[in-house]
């Protein structure tokens, strides 16, 4: 590894740290997705973890290659029995406090042929299995980031025309000018982008508005607010009061739906990557808020797989804005992974809402998010439907239209 190439690592390393997670004095971090292949990054997170303080680093190494071999060779019953000691090795770190550090690399075809029933029995075994995990995440009870990492054969999906060493070199600059890693002061600069997104969710929560009316070439929507919504940015607060940013890049402001409220039908307009396999050119129709029909040119088999995964699973449980001109949509670069492809493009969650996108629903049980409207699910799965064509407006409750987005961007 080259020289400038190590400091980048460690000027990367030094953002997910302080900005990301914001590591403090004495607290644990639990990194997952840890390729073996970008030990390099992962050893340079640890190390600036614990010299921003860290107690312990837990890592969760991981081999693509193990990982396919297992779908490919593993007994049946594996795929449906989701370890309890899984289960509580996450919960033992939740009640420490701990930081929650999440990096993917892997190729979004990782799984592609692999039987589409026994993705979907790990789905849900895992979904069961950590669901209050995810209810500690949802709920910002701890301070949790996703950042991302060049695997390789990622970077040759994303430039299928050049080397494998040319495709990565190239997906790592894409990735780390997503994160502002080439401006002097990155760790300011974030600062200054959670500022605007925030100062647009602010406009949001001024409006109020009772719902949103989608429109572009294959989309015809109507999504109903939950009553209590809140417009927030990714910067968020855990249950302690320390800042953290939960997704590395992020060009974002969301909300949630209410549950029943979402009618019409939405098409697709970037893939979607999930259970190592690519889902493209697809439509959903609503009504009542349940997902009544779903087709797809590629990955229909499982699109409806992932939403039989549960009841909730039919129901979307997040509404996110983001303008056709963020830096990543003109970037011009599909990326195959939706920690980027969403930051290019307003998107949908099928699944769970987050807790905090509700007054006061940090402290609410289950059954309170519910009465207020929003999902609950064991998945929470976000999928692409902007474009340069689409138009927004914002009804409020007494009928007034606000226009939103025009032809893709702001107009609000």
């Amino acid at each position: 590894m080259s020289k400038s190439m190590e400091q980048y690592f460690a000027k990367y390393a030094e953002l997910i740290v302080r900005t990301g997670v914001n590591i403090q004095q004495g607290q644990e971090v639990f990194v997952n997705g840890a390729s073996i292949e970008i030990a390099p990054l992962v050893r340079a997170i640890a190390e600036k973890a614990y010299e921003a303080g860290a107690a312990n680093v837990h890592v969760e190494w991981v081999d693509d290659k193990l990982a396919r071999l297992k779908y490919e060779k593993a007994a049946d019953h594996v795929f449906s029995d989701f370890p309890a000691w899984e289960t509580a090795k996450r919960s033992a770190f939740v009640e420490k406090g701990a930081a929650f550090i999440s990096i993917t690399a892997s190729s979004p075809d990782l799984l592609k042929g692999i039987p589409s029933e026994r993705i979907s029995a790990f789905q849900k075994a895992a979904g069961q299995g950590l669901k209050e995990f995810r209810r500690a995440i949802q709920s910002d009870k701890v301070s949790w980031t996703v950042v991302a990492a060049a695997g390789a054969e990622w970077a040759k999906k994303v430039f299928p025309d050049v080397s494998e060493e040319e495709a990565v070199d190239k997906l790592w600059a894409a990735i780390f000018d997503s994160v502002r890693l080439h401006t002097d002061n990155p760790v300011e600069a974030w600062v200054k982008h959670n500022d605007t997104l925030h100062e647009k969710a602010e406009i949001l929560n001024g409006h109020h508005f009772h719902s949103l009316h989608y429109k572009a070439p294959g989309t015809d929507l109507v999504v109903e607010l939950a009553d209590r919504h809140i417009w927030v940015a990714a910067g968020s607060t855990n249950e302690k009061g320390f800042s953290f940013m939960a997704n590395m890049p992020t060009e974002e402001v969301f909300t949630v739906n209410k549950k029943t409220g979402v009618n019409g039908y939405v098409s697709s307009t970037k893939p979607l990557s999930y259970g190592g396999n690519i889902i493209d050119r697809f439509k959903l129709t609503f009504e009542n808020g349940r997902i009544v029909k779903a087709e797809a040119e590629e990955g229909e088999e499982i699109l409806n797989k992932l939403i039989e995964v549960d009841d909730g699973a039919h129901y979307l449980g997040e509404v996110a804005l983001v303008p056709h001109e963020s830096p990543i949509s003109q970037s011009g670069i599909l990326f195959f992974n939706t920690l980027f492809d969403e930051n290019a493009s307003n998107h949908f969650a099928i699944g769970s809402g987050y807790a905090f996108n509700i007054v006061g629903g940090k402290t609410m049980t289950p059954e309170q998010l519910e009465e207020n409207g929003v999902n609950a699910s064991i998945t929470h799965n976000d999928f692409m439907v902007g474009s340069a064509e689409m138009d927004i407006d914002g009804i409020k409750a007494d009928g007034t239209m606000v226009p939103v987005f025009r032809k893709g961007n702001w107009a609000i």
